[in-house]
């Protein structure tokens, strides 16, 4: 699966968020945007990167940059995730995996001696046209916000 590529455009896509409402990515357009895909809603590596995010969001937001994570999880799932952990950003259900196929997130993983297709975590980082800027291939997830906000400022405000 072809993974999406810097200077490609913010794929039009709508989905349900933790609240059940539908979601436009293109609504976005007009914001710096990072949209982040992981594997499953309250694990330890997504529930830090998540949390990793909350922490952070005050700056975040401070800078102008939405944030969105996608999952395989259901709406109720990311319902629980998101008021486990009181997470203030939009958690997108992909159960049909159009999100995951169409940014090329969805491949083969191996974890302890064994293989297995799932999504692989990605971050990408949108400018305000709309347009990739960058991917995190392997994303740090207990310092996620903060990789997020350095890279924007040295790919986006240094340009």
């Amino acid at each position: 699966m072809k993974k999406l590529e810097t200077g490609s455009q913010l794929p039009n896509l709508c989905g349900r968020n933790q609240g059940g409402m539908e979601i436009q990515l293109t609504s976005f357009i007009g914001k710096k945007t990072v949209v982040y895909f992981y594997p499953k809603d309250d694990t330890p590596g997504c529930t830090a990167q998540a949390c990793s995010i909350r922490d952070d969001i005050d700056q975040l937001k401070n800078r102008g940059i939405e944030v969105i994570g996608i999952s395989a999880d259901s709406v109720s799932a990311h319902a629980k995730f998101s008021s486990k952990y009181d997470l203030p950003f939009t958690l997108i259900s992909d159960e049909a995996k159009e999100f995951i196929n169409a940014f090329g997130v969805w491949g083969t993983k191996k974890f302890m001696g064994k293989v297995y297709d799932g999504i692989h975590r990605t971050s990408f980082l949108f400018n305000e046209n709309g347009k990739l800027i960058h991917v995190i291939e392997k994303p740090d997830t207990k310092n996620h916000a903060q990789e997020i906000m350095e890279i924007y400022e040295t790919k986006v405000e240094r340009k």
